[in-house]
């Protein structure tokens, strides 16, 4: 057992998150009970989320995308009221970290997401350093682009879209996971054979074919399901919590 500030502590002496330059806020987003036995892991605090961890019985909720964000309307209707209403009805605090999340280089989103895919980072890149580059870490690469998106549809469970970008071997692979596809320039002038994350949006197919660069995007959630869990499991066994991670299905 442990206590809301002292779980709030431990969370932002590992992710900083007065390093970063964020969407919306990052730690405690809703304040529940004073101690802290049970901690519920997931990827968005979705109803669907909170609802499990109700049912858990957990005390807190870690999650990378919270509630609030920069520009959101500010009213409490609809679905964030039904939200809100569930957290403060069971006396559940939440607990949000987004950019930080992604950037930890071992418990973060890009970290573990490459460990999942057998990649090892050997650079960062991009705003904030939140891409990360690097190789397969069994030497040679991928054959090509074909080859990489079987690899990670095997690894993720789930298909890729892939943009071809010649028949040529990739052996420096960058990712950055979630809506990262911006960073798909900066990971071109890095050096990458392919960039890998969750979205895709139109400029990124002329840019790949043009610049000989691959690009795979394999979904968002699936992108970013990874480091939530690892951070909440590494801090609940830090202070002896029981911890259970629920991930929710989004095909996103």
């Amino acid at each position: 057992m442990t206590d809301r500030q002292t779980l709030l502590a431990a969370f932002d002496a590992l992710m900083q998150p007065e390093r970063f330059r964020d969407y919306g806020p990052n730690g405690l987003q809703v304040e529940g009970r004073t101690e802290v036995r049970k901690l519920v892991s997931g990827v968005t605090a979705s109803r669907a989320l909170i609802e499990a961890a109700v049912a858990q019985g957990a005390d807190a909720i870690l999650v990378h995308h919270g509630l609030f964000w920069r520009g959101q309307e500010g009213r409490v209707t609809g679905w964030m009221k039904q939200r809100l209403a569930l957290l403060l009805a069971h006396d559940i605090s939440l607990y949000a970290y987004h950019l930080p999340l992604d950037a930890h280089p071992e418990l973060g989103n890009n970290a573990q997401l490459g460990r999942v895919l057998g990649l090892t980072a050997q650079a960062r890149f991009g705003e904030q350093d939140l891409g990360f580059l690097g190789a397969r870490v069994e030497e040679g690469g991928f054959a090509d682009g074909r080859a990489l998106a079987r690899h990670v549809e095997a690894a993720l469970g789930r298909p890729v879209t892939l943009v071809e970008a010649g028949a040529k071997p990739l052996r420096r692979i960058a990712w950055c996971s979630g809506g990262a596809q911006g960073y798909f320039e900066a990971a071109i002038a890095a050096g990458a054979d392919a960039f890998i994350t969750g979205e895709i949006s139109e400029p990124q197919a002329h840019y790949a074919r043009e610049c000989g660069v691959a690009f795979l995007a394999c979904g968002h959630h699936a992108s970013e399901r990874y480091g939530a869990p690892a951070l909440a499991a590494h801090v609940a066994a830090q202070l002896g919590l029981d911890h259970v991670f629920v991930d929710i299905d989004n095909p996103a």
